[in-house]
């Protein structure tokens, strides 16, 4: 079953931000559009470019009204030495969702059984609550701020214009196509 318009599952966990453990559920997610960015491990190798490139990034995501989870199955107190000891993870001011008990990886589908560790995968969830995107990638292969930031654009615009659909490659203020009897064949 695919978890594309599926609402996101209860969840309550901590999370480390902004010098602070907090509380995070799901329904945080209410009203605004969310992203769940799930790594394997911190103190690792691939992890930190990739949140790196979310904190290079995060301004532009928040002018959108996004706010960024990161979430991997480590402790909230591991999250906060690895912010602490890195000057990469220690731009992150976005929440660190620590999920020990494995429940929010399951609830993605992201979480690999055997070593109790989560794919790298990416989700967009709309201001329902609802999954709109849904990207998972290899262990060994890093994933782009910049490429996720075109994607949230694409969902917002079509959230907002139903009538539309973006094509291959759009970007903000490029057409779009309104799917019609007339369109078809003709593309």
């Amino acid at each position: 079953m695919s978890l594309i318009n599926a609402e996101v599952k209860p969840f309550n966990a901590t999370a480390y931000h902004n010098g602070e453990f907090v509380d995070v559920t799901d329904a945080d997610l209410k009203g605004q559009w969310s992203i769940f960015f799930f790594y394997p491990a911190d103190f690792t190798f691939v992890c930190p470019t990739e949140l790196g490139d979310l904190a290079d990034n995060y301004d532009a995501f928040k002018k959108l009204g996004v706010e960024i989870y990161s979430v991997s199955t480590d402790t909230h107190f591991t999250h906060k030495a690895w912010h602490d000891s890195s000057e990469t993870i220690g731009k992150l001011q976005f929440p660190m969702i620590a999920d020990p008990t494995l429940q929010i990886s399951r609830n993605f589908e992201v979480l690999i059984e055997e070593a109790g560790l989560a794919e790298r995968g990416t989700f967009v969830v709309d201001p329902d609550g609802k999954i709109q995107i849904v990207e998972i990638n290899a262990g060994n292969i890093g994933r782009n701020a910049e490429e996720l930031l075109r994607k949230v654009k694409a969902a917002q615009y079509v959230r907002a214009n139903p009538n539309e659909v973006c094509p291959a490659k759009w970007k903000e203020g490029e057409e779009t196509l309104a799917p019609s009897l007339d369109l078809v064949g003709k593309i």
